[in-house]
């Protein structure tokens, strides 16, 4: 029997360290740089979209809730920037400002990503499921309060600073219903599969092939110098 002392909870905070986590492991992948964000959170009593590009996701299951980026058009461009020359992109082919299409939807799908990592700690960290719907990334000239369509009977909402690594600052919202969860007994957290690393373990596992012989061209050889070809 577990104790109240020996209780493992779970809470509001621990999911937003998750959630950044998810961010700065998508964001430092993708961008080949160094994405950290503040020791230090803010509780805010609204959640909105802010100049210059802002995305939102709402997500249910488990438990209900938003999560908001809001980048400055330098922390954006910085991002995509580096995110198309690691993909091999010609900078000269890059967008040249962030009001561009092609900024916003890559990162829409950066975006994507960072919900996709954090909903995959949650199946394995916390045993429940979320689902998300597709992020919505604009362009803005000023804010835009939003707000969760399903009630929070107690919500609560925090903001995170992040730093790119040309000192850029963007930052992550989230709001959600006051929520806990208590550990009840000892499970083993399943290890995210990379499918690159388990392809290569098996590669590396195979014996090398013999070479074969090739007894047909032999055979073909031996014809040929017996009619003095």
């Amino acid at each position: 029997m577990i104790t109240k002392e020996e209780q493992v909870v779970y809470g509001t905070e621990d999911l937003l360290t998750t959630l950044c986590s998810s961010v700065t492991r998508v964001l430092n992948v993708a961008s080949q740089s160094r994405i950290t964000y503040s020791a230090m959170v803010q509780r805010i009593t609204k959640i909105g979209l802010k100049p210059d590009i802002g995305c939102f996701v709402l997500f249910d299951g488990g438990f209900t809730g938003l999560v908001v980026l809001n980048f400055s058009a330098e922390a954006a461009m910085e991002i995509y920037e580096r995110y198309m020359l690691s993909m091999g992109m010609p900078k000269s082919e890059l967008a040249s400002s962030f009001t561009s299409d092609e900024v916003s939807n890559i990162m829409g799908e950066l975006m994507n990503q960072i919900v996709g990592d954090f909903t995959g700690k949650v199946r394995s960290e916390l045993h429940t499921n979320i689902t998300q719907n597709q992020p919505k990334m604009l362009v803005l000239n000023k804010q835009v309060m939003l707000s969760v369509d399903t009630p929070l009977d107690r919500p609560e909402m925090r903001r995170v600073s992040f730093f790119t690594e040309r000192n850029n600052i963007f930052y992550l919202e989230l709001a959600i219903d006051r929520t806990e969860f208590i550990k009840l007994h000892d499970f083993e957290i399943s290890e995210d599969i990379d499918p690159d690393a388990l392809l290569e373990r098996e590669q590396a596992a195979k014996p090398a092939a013999a070479p074969a012989q090739d007894s047909a061209s032999d055979d073909a050889d031996e014809l040929l110098k017996s009619l003095g070809m």
